[in-house]
């Protein structure tokens, strides 16, 4: 559906639409059942451009979604939906940040993100994502041949130009820190409970610094929650999109200073 679409269900007084934005080498097909189960969601596909810096990728997603919706971001993604809400607030009716962090560059970070960058350029994106993806799922998940196979073309399509761009854009990501308080939407923090890469405290820790934010847990799945326990997911979701927010059904292409 495209942007056009979207604003106009906004001016006959729909909720604002879903938008996702997805994590590292990640697009739409993390995300199928969620698509599913939501009509009128969209992912911002594309890998952001190419783009190397969170504020560039949040540029591109701001010139793809509507005038005003529920944001989601996964992974990566999260880091970009803050940067959206930091640079056009108005646009975001509600936020969900889902299996991340919103700490600065961890010691080592740079040296493991470019061990994977370097398999990738000796042995090719194959073996990267081969390194990448399993520390990623929870044990059972990685049982399911059919997720894993999925998940893993997804992350080989993306190629090694947008691996290499992003974890730049990882490295150079910028603080959050004066941000969180300054969040007044409806905001969840959503993890897996067996996410080693971003496990619960952070998320609990994300819930504590924005005022009124919720933490769900959903148990038994790892980083790649939302493709492997989409029914959990979903549920939260809803939860989510049904927490009151007095700016639902403001149609700000009409509204002037002073009337919201």
């Amino acid at each position: 559906m495209s942007a056009k679409s979207f604003d106009r269900s906004l001016e006959r007084g729909a909720k604002p639409p879903l938008v996702i934005l997805p994590g590292l080498i990640c697009d739409s097909r993390m995300f199928g059942e969620t698509l599913a189960a939501f009509p009128g969601s969209m992912v911002v596909d594309g890998f952001y451009n190419g783009a190397d810096r969170i504020e560039a990728m949040a540029d591109h997603a701001l010139a793809h979604m509507p005038e005003r919706c529920a944001l989601l971001g996964h992974s990566m993604g999260a880091r970009v939906a803050l940067e959206v809400l930091r640079k056009a607030p108005e646009r975001v009716a509600r936020l969900a940040l889902v299996d991340t962090g919103v700490h600065p560059l961890k010691p080592g970070e740079r040296e493991g993100r470019y061990h994977l960058r370097d398999i990738g350029r000796a042995r090719g994106m194959a073996a990267l994502v081969g390194e990448w993806l399993p520390p990623m799922m929870a044990a059972d998940s990685l049982r399911d041949a059919a997720l894993v196979d999925r998940l893993y073309a997804m992350a080989v399509a993306a190629g090694l130009t947008i691996f290499e761009a992003q974890i730049e854009a990882l490295l150079n990501r910028p603080s959050v820190d004066a941000l969180l308080p300054t969040i007044v939407c409806p905001t969840f923090a959503i993890v897996g409970q067996e996410d080693i890469w971003s496990p619960v405290a952070q998320h609990r820790a994300i819930a504590a610094a924005i005022p009124g934010a919720h933490l769900r847990v959903v148990p038994g799945v790892g980083h790649m929650m939302p493709a492997e326990a989409p029914l959990a997911f979903n549920q939260i979701l809803g939860e989510w999109l049904d927490q009151p927010s007095p700016n639902d059904n403001v149609n700000f292409q009409y509204c002037v200073e002073g009337e919201v």
